[in-house]
């Protein structure tokens, strides 16, 4: 039996090898650190920015600006592929966006307030689905 572990879930919004944006559903994995909690391992990070956008936030298809983790503090988006999947995500969620070339997603504010989140800008070198297939083998 193994050591005790959670997992920290998050959507992948990916461009695939046609240019097209999707969504992938993954967790980070945490390992028990006693009366502390479940933390995972430590991820670099390249730079934080915290953010606020206005009730009427509505932008058409873009790219990600760079590969980054957006935590979503409040408020309601809706997300939608390329490929016309959409998505709803809240507080408390978070994303992962690597879609910086292709086709792009559109994101709209659901709720009408002034949304925050906190976007964490990770290194080009840091490939998560491999972390997470180590992790996965490793576990």
């Amino acid at each position: 039996m193994g050591e005790p572990r959670a997992d920290f879930p998050f959507t992948r919004i990916y461009t695939d090898k046609d240019g097209e944006s999707r969504f992938e559903d993954l967790c980070i994995p945490l390992r028990s650190q006693g009366e502390i909690g479940f933390l995972s391992e430590k991820l670099k990070a390249r730079s934080i920015l915290f953010r606020h956008v206005v009730p009427g936030y509505n932008y058409d298809f873009h790219n990600a600006p760079k590969r980054q983790f957006i935590f979503l503090l409040d408020g309601v988006i809706q997300i939608e592929s390329s490929l016309g999947k959409v998505r709803t995500f809240s507080a408390g969620d978070v994303l992962l966006v690597e879609d910086t070339r292709g086709k792009g997603h559109r994101t709209k504010n659901l709720t009408p307030i002034k949304r925050r989140s906190v976007f964490v800008e990770i290194p080009e070198d840091l490939d998560i689905i491999s972390y997470l297939a180590e992790d996965s083998e490793a576990g």
